[in-house]
């Protein structure tokens, strides 16, 4: 499987370089997300602007990284830009559980901005 993980303090950004989101690849991106939870990553950007077809295998591993940064953190998913990809999470009805959007900068933007949030909220508690 070919990716490219781009880490920051806040936040990573886990690019898939394929194109197909299959059986084949959808195990080895779930043992990618449990990685990178495990590494401490507290904000995951899965990013597919390069992925123009995912099957139910793919959602299932789209699914797992939901899972696994719901409790802490945020979980984000971007560049859904090819139209197969866009049906079936919307068909699937995704689109209502899974925080989308559009551009990696974006989720970048939304990342940073829960974080001041989750900071404040700490701050008020003490």
């Amino acid at each position: 499987m070919k990716f490219s993980v781009n880490k920051q303090e806040k936040y990573t950004v886990l690019s898939l370089e394929e194109e197909t989101l299959n059986t084949l690849l959808a195990p080895s991106l779930k043992s990618e997300f449990v990685i990178l939870r495990n590494e401490g990553v507290r904000n995951l950007i899965l990013d597919l602007s390069n992925t123009s077809f995912v099957d139910s295998s793919g959602l299932s591993a789209i699914l797992t990284a939901n899972r696994l940064w719901m409790d802490e953190g945020s979980f984000i998913l971007t560049g859904i830009d090819h139209e197969n990809v866009k049906k079936l999470i919307t068909i699937s009805r995704l689109d209502s559980v899974l925080t989308i959007i559009p551009t990696v900068q974006e989720s970048i933007d939304y990342v940073l901005m829960e974080e001041i949030e989750r900071e404040l909220n700490a701050d008020s508690d003490e």
